[in-house]
């Protein structure tokens, strides 16, 4: 088979030859790389209520003219627009930028035009400072270009204008009309009204999902309720579960996740530590989800059912605390489902039902969802509908069980619909997989993602992977909620790390990411016993109730509450994005900055990544970048042991005992610096 020409392929036939009205021909400005922008504008950004968007664009035209560019902003749905100026960088990039409002999707794009009047205020200056050109003619020009502002302006501008032009008129000395003339007021006031047809916008509108604050900044507690009990024999309920909300509470957790809280199948229900048998007694695991007495939308009846659940979503939201279900699709052999809609499932050759396998793994107790059969659309809107209900009883957060699993498409469409009615939603996607795989449910509307922080232990894997996370583009859609561990996973430095290693990773992970979450209470009490060689625990909660004892010695009740308390109390913890690496000469020891927008509270976390041994370290602090002087002395805050530290110079010595306190969370207070007021430390 012949090929196609180079040049033609994939080429529209006739586009080559326009004619020159087929241009927008006195439009001279071009705008290219625009940040953010996602794949085009195809995929969202992600923002919370009052963030400030930065936007950043190469912004030229041809010749020696000066530009004006402005961002354009608006609600969807909204006849109104907003817009702010951008300004020049150098080297033809602009900047600007905008804030965003309530939840919601808005948009933003990019206009520019060479700016007449300013290119003549230029002129005017230049020539009569050096005496070449005539000044008067030179004030007539300007004042036939404030003539055609005049007639595009309106109202309260056009008399504004007006009454410029009416003074310039009317002064008799040339040097007091050449200082009216370049006022920079009057070049504010004429750049709003460019010669429309010379006017060049972005042929597109890139979008942003605003999502409610507690999407960008959240800590998250994973409760089973089943053991919420002081006895394994006896099943726990929602009423057992509102008595220990005053406790989670007070370790100052928002999030309230509860996995699967529906009928748990039978047929092929697993037993204690996945045992493929299950015995007499035996609860199952709460993923194997329906049975005669319900499937998705359901409520275990030995949990107390529906009316339990309404009554410990309303007792959590009077102690602050949102809470969030588990949504998985995906059925045990029990579901109502199958025997109403066969055709949403898979069947074997000899008419089994296929059930779900990750070879070497074998989940017997639980069928996948057949995204391909014929009657697709009536199983997502089946879905959909799920959602909706969870909706209607008071659940805006969802924790959604291997979301990668499922079509890309489903995920864009249901999240879609569901945004549109309830911008409110919070979606975690629990994707431990690749990682382009993972970003593509970030952009497709999952709000907040887990991530690879469980299994990042040296300092040169944090460094790295933090530095992936807060790179554009991967910053301005992917959310990171990094989890020391999950029911799934408890990982080797928990394992043989003793209470250290947890204190350990409870920093990094509350410090590292504006949002975070622990599987409570084996993490508070430090539970490490793990089934030989692997990364889960014995006697997993997954397969049993659990009569835990939350108060066993060592527990970190105390210290969880501490770090999140600094948390709320320190706006430099509730952003991921603002991170600076500092230069330590030991491998065992991390040190980072973190700062507030306004840059008033900022942040040097040190961290012992050695959880058996004391370490100390040099950290170097960015004197310049902090506006600190070489030779005057610091003052530091440990949040967390409350001590206090004076310092001098860029390089300083720290030592970490992770038998005491392996992490240091220090405030700098540049203002005493400055003022050289060391009395609130003395």
């Amino acid at each position: 088979m012949q090929g196609t020409p180079t040049k033609a392929r994939n080429q529209d036939p006739g586009s080559s030859r326009r004619r020159p009205e087929d241009f927008p021909g006195r439009c001279r400005v071009v705008i290219e790389a625009v940040e953010p922008e996602i794949d085009e504008g195809a995929y969202a950004l992600k923002a919370v209520p009052g963030e400030t968007i930065t936007v950043r664009a190469d912004i030229f035209a041809d010749g020696h003219e000066r530009l004006s560019a402005w961002l354009i902003y608006a609600r969807e749905g909204d006849a109104e627009y907003g817009w702010s100026w951008m300004a020049p960088l150098g080297n033809d990039r602009w900047e600007g930028r905008f804030r965003v409002g309530d939840p919601g999707r808005c948009f933003y794009t990019i206009a520019g035009a060479v700016n007449r009047f300013a290119t003549w205020q230029h002129d005017l200056q230049t020539k009569h400072r050096t005496g070449g050109a005539d000044t008067a003619t030179e004030i007539r020009a300007g004042l036939q270009l404030m003539d055609k502002g005049l007639h595009l302006a309106e109202g309260r501008d056009r008399e504004l204008i007006a009454s410029w032009v009416e003074r310039i008129r009317n002064e008799t000395d040339i040097e007091a009309c050449v200082r009216l003339c370049l006022r920079p007021e009057l070049l504010e006031l004429l750049s709003r009204f460019p010669d429309p047809e010379s006017v060049g916008r972005m042929d597109r509108w890139l979008p942003v999902e605003v999502d409610r604050e507690r999407a960008g900044f959240s800590a998250w507690y994973e409760l089973f309720p089943r053991s919420c009990t002081d006895d394994p024999a006896r099943h726990g309920t929602f009423a057992d579960c509102e008595k220990i909300l005053p406790d989670i509470a007070s370790m100052g957790f928002d999030v309230l996740y509860l996995p699967p809280v529906h009928p748990i199948g039978v047929t092929d229900r697993k037993g204690p530590n996945n045992s493929p048998q299950a015995g007499p007694g035996d609860p199952g695991s709460p993923w194997a989800i329906g049975s005669s007495e319900g499937g998705h939308r359901a409520v275990h009846p030995e949990l107390g059912g529906l009316e339990g659940l309404r009554g410990f979503i309303s007792k959590a939201a009077e102690h602050g605390l949102d809470v969030a279900l588990d949504l998985a699709l995906h059925c045990s052999k029990d579901h109502p489902s199958i025997r109403e809609h066969p055709d949403w499932f898979y069947w074997r050759p000899d008419g089994s039902i296929q059930y779900a396998e990750n070879p070497p793994k074998k989940y017997e107790d639980v069928v996948p969802l057949n995204f391909e059969t014929p009657d697709w659309p009536n199983l997502w809107l089946e879905l959909r509908d799920v959602v909706r209900f969870w909706i209607g009883e008071g659940v805006r957060i969802f924790r959604v069980d291997n979301p990668h699993t499922k079509p890309f498409l489903f995920w864009e469409w249901l999240m879609g619909e569901i945004k549109a009615e309830h911008p409110e939603v919070i979606f975690l996607a629990e994707a431990f997989t690749r990682p382009k795989v993972m970003y593509r449910l970030a952009k497709l509307g999952f709000t907040q993602s887990y991530t690879y922080f469980t299994w990042r232990n040296s300092k040169q894997e944090l460094t790295r992977y933090m530095q992936e996370l807060t790179a554009p583009p991967v910053r301005h859609f992917f959310r990171p909620n990094f989890w020391p561990n999950t029911p799934d996973i408890l990982p080797e430095f928990l394992q043989h790390g003793g209470r250290p290693a947890f204190v350990i990773r409870l920093v990094l992970a509350a410090t590292l990411s504006s949002s975070y979450g622990v599987y409570g209470p084996a993490f508070e009490i430090c539970e490490n016993r793990a089934v030989p060689g692997r990364e889960e625990y014995q006697d997993s909660e997954k397969y049993a109730i659990k009569a835990w004892d939350r108060d066993r010695e060592g527990n970190l009740k105390d210290l969880i509450a501490r770090v999140n308390q600094v948390r709320r109390e320190n706006a430099a913890l509730q952003r991921t994005e603002n991170i600076l690496f500092l230069d330590t000469d030991s491998e065992y020891v991390l040190g980072y900055l973190k700062w507030s927008p306004d840059r008033e509270n900022i942040l040097l976390i040190a961290v012992n990544l050695d959880p058996f041994h004391h370490r100390e370290a040099s950290l170097r602090l960015p004197l310049d970048e902090l506006g600190l002087s070489p030779d005057r002395p610091y003052m530091l805050h440990d949040l967390l042991g409350d001590e206090k530290y004076v310092w001098t110079g860029e390089w300083n010595r720290i030592g970490l005992d992770p038998h005491v306190i392996p992490a240091r969370i220090m405030r700098l207070h540049l203002r005493m610096h400055r003022e050289q007021d060391f009395d609130y430390f003395m």
